[in-house]
């Protein structure tokens, strides 16, 4: 039987280790980098080397990597041994100091969006004390920053850490004008869940679409998909219980939180959601529990789907971002208070991630965007691609009584005065769930459901910390000035509420009307990536990264040529894709179709003359119809392609947006029409019912 305290953290140079085998002058020092931000001098990073190695060895290791996030949105690694050339003939295991603090990977190859060239290559990894290193396959992994030899940032660690100390610095202003000059540091924590698709090894190599693309480009319906609801939070089978329980202690032994684990509402699709952590640390564990997925689903002959909506007609997998503050001193300064004064303090918070909301939806609306997230946002339990903020009617109907200085009727008759009265006692959650809001309150923390699956979590906690950040700075200013500082607060939060309250919809976010009334609003619906992008590289978004020193200019021109190009290159692999099955594996079974038929009402003329054989011959003819606009379309989607326009990167996504991913849908809903009316025995690929029916 497991016991998980002993194998908790156990491949994990943690905090433990650290105290065992670092002296305490040095683990101090180390302690007050990863505190403070203070940096390490050579002798104390060789000691620390020398530790790490030894630890490292012992547990198995040999060789040790810089692990770093680049903008392809996985990670990455290099791997050296720990071995060096010694005297007749030998060698001696060594990691020193400059080799932990410092790596030279090669940088070209990466996304950079042009700020890296073929014959500029050089770019470096520089070691994140605030993530403990660990041991994966044998290899001693350094989370590490990656940056190119001008300085720029080519990952997504380096601007996460920036926004991390931006939200933090304006954070501390306001907590300071509360009285909390305790408070030093304070800490985005988040804790995501990862919905994924479990599905048969021997299927998905069957399904080129699934091994190219990721999700499947064609396929009719099964007769049965998540209409019953019967598979949502039901009995686990046995494979996928035995996948989980290996999952949990491949996690535990890396010293990732995973919690909770149970079966999602389609077939074939479940969830797993870790403990709250800090931001940058649950970022990289995230990133590991995907490749763990991967990595522990083969074992048990199956195969990890982690694409934002791998079938049609059923829900899609998303990652829900659930974002909190904390001060050093543990306060969740989302918790509602049982004092005037704390509450004064929670409504500063809450309006300022209203506020920020408001004003920046794009930014959100950008951190989830994708050609994948495109197919899923909008249905199925997926918020629609309107940015809104849920925050329940209890807490809703607070702010509407401040906004209008009227009586709330809550939990007892009161004036909501801030500062004066106190707010009704919420439990710890005291809202209703509405699985159509993108950005919801949830009782003392705010949860993005609009992430897909297969994204990194860093972008929109980039977003997040550093549009908050920007509110928080600007309540700073105002309220550091006032004379009378609680009538302060009560003006800047009744302002706010009022200018911004537009924002918050508690409603059904899939409702016609709700488009419409977005738009009354002056709230942004931006259908797709394409239409989305454009938004990242607006002056006033550029100028308020730079303000926070999170992103300059040209790191954020990089990231939006980087996320169109990406646009480009997966609508592309998916038509080439498609293009490639319709001809090599749909035409020659619809033939064979056709085939079958021709011979079976040739052999019931000539045997049985008298017996009639319209069924077959109207078969037939809906066949070869369908067989011809697929031929037709299939031309059209093959031309499309071989005339994507030179151009800007927004002028060629906006090409495959417009021109080939709508010749897509309609080759695909040809492709599945004749599945739905042909003999299974000769349809190429496995079926939808084969595939996420697939695990007994």
């Amino acid at each position: 039987m497991t016991k998980i305290p002993e194998i908790f953290g156990k491949f994990v140079f943690n905090e433990t280790v650290m105290k065992e085998r670092l002296p305490h002058d040095i683990y101090k020092a180390l302690k007050k980098t990863i505190n403070d931000g203070i940096g390490l001098d050579r002798a104390v990073a060789d000691c620390i080397a020398s530790a790490m190695k030894e630890w490292a060895i012992e547990m198995g290791a040999t060789h040790f990597t810089h692990w770093f996030q680049p903008m392809t949105g996985i990670t990455a690694e290099k791997h050296d041994s720990f071995i060096t050339p010694a005297p007749g003939g030998n060698v001696i295991m060594e990691f020193s100091g400059k080799e932990l603090i410092k790596g030279e990977p090669d940088a070209s190859s990466f996304p950079s969006g042009g700020l890296r060239a073929t014959f500029e290559a050089r770019g470096y990894t520089a070691w994140d004390p605030t993530s403990y290193a660990f041991i994966k396959d044998g290899t001693l992994c350094i989370p590490t920053a990656f940056c190119s030899y001008g300085g720029e940032s080519l990952d997504k660690k380096t601007p996460l850490l920036r926004s991390m100390e931006a939200v933090s610095r304006q954070a501390v202003r306001i907590l300071k004008l509360f009285g909390k000059t305790e408070v030093t540091r304070v800490v985005p924590t988040v804790g995501p869940e990862q919905e994924y698709f479990l599905i048969d090894k021997e299927v998905f190599e069957k399904r080129k679409d699934l091994i190219y693309c990721g999700r499947t480009l064609f396929g009719a319906p099964a007769p049965k998909g998540q209409e019953l609801e019967d598979h949502y939070f039901g009995k686990l089978k046995p494979r996928v219980s035995a996948y989980m329980k290996e999952l949990d202690e491949e996690l535990w032994k890396l010293g990732i939180l995973a919690k909770t684990k149970h079966n999602e509402a389609a077939p074939a699709q479940h969830e797993l959601a870790p403990i709250f952590t800090t931001v940058n640390i649950a970022t990289d564990h995230n990133q590991l529990t995907m490749e763990m997925m991967k990595v522990v689903a083969d074992r048990h002959g199956m195969t990890c789907l982690l694409h934002e909506k791998p079938f049609e007609g059923v829900n899609g997998s998303g990652k829900h971002n659930n974002w909190s503050l904390t001060t050093n001193k543990g306060e969740n300064l989302f918790e509602p208070g049982k004092s005037p004064h704390d509450n004064a303090q929670f409504l500063v918070f809450l309006c300022a991630v209203m506020s920020a909301v408001h004003k920046h939806q794009d930014l959100l609306r950008i951190s989830a965007a994708s050609a994948g997230n495109d197919h899923r946002l909008g249905g199925h339990e997926a918020p629609p691609a309107i940015i809104s903020l849920f925050l329940g009617s209890e807490l809703a109907g607070v702010l509407e009584a401040i906004k209008a200085d009227s009586d709330y009727e809550g939990t007892g008759k009161q004036t909501m005065k801030v500062g004066v009265s106190v707010l009704p006692e919420f439990p710890k959650d005291s809202t209703d769930r509405n699985r159509t809001s993108p950005f919801a309150f949830t009782g003392n923390k705010f949860e993005f459901r609009m992430l897909g699956s297969n994204d990194s979590i860093a972008c929109s906690n980039i977003m997040l910390n550093t549009m908050v950040a920007d509110e928080l700075r600007l309540f700073a200013d105002e309220l550091e000035g006032a004379d009378d500082f609680l009538s302060a607060v009560h003006e800047l939060v009744r302002r706010n509420i009022k200018e911004h309250d537009a924002i918050i919809f508690d409603g059904n976010g899939y409702s016609g009307d709700w488009v419409k009334e977005a738009e009354r609003r002056g709230l942004l619906n931006l259908e797709s990536t394409v239409d989305a992008l454009p938004y990242y590289i607006r002056p006033e978004n550029i100028d308020m990264f730079k303000r926070h020193g999170v992103y300059n200019e040209t790191e954020m021109r990089a990231r939006y040529e980087i996320l169109l190009a990406e646009y480009s290159k997966v609508v592309n692999i998916e038509a080439l894709t498609m293009v490639d099955m319709v001809k090599k594996d749909y035409t020659p079974a619809i033939s064979n179709i056709q085939r079958n038929l021709c011979e079976t009402i040739l052999a019931k003329r000539n045997v049985c003359p008298d017996i009639p054989f319209e069924a077959e011959k109207l078969s037939l003819q809906r066949i070869s119809q369908l067989a011809d606009r697929i031929f037709a379309a299939n031309g059209e989607l093959d031309d499309a392609l071989k005339n994507v326009p030179t151009g800007t990167a927004l002028e060629v996504a906006v090409y495959y947006r417009r021109e080939v991913v709508s010749r897509m849908k309609t080759l695909r809903a040809l492709v599945d029409e004749i599945e739905a009316h042909s003999d299974r025995n000769f349809w190429p690929v496995p079926s939808y019912g084969d595939i996420i029916f697939s695990i007994k």
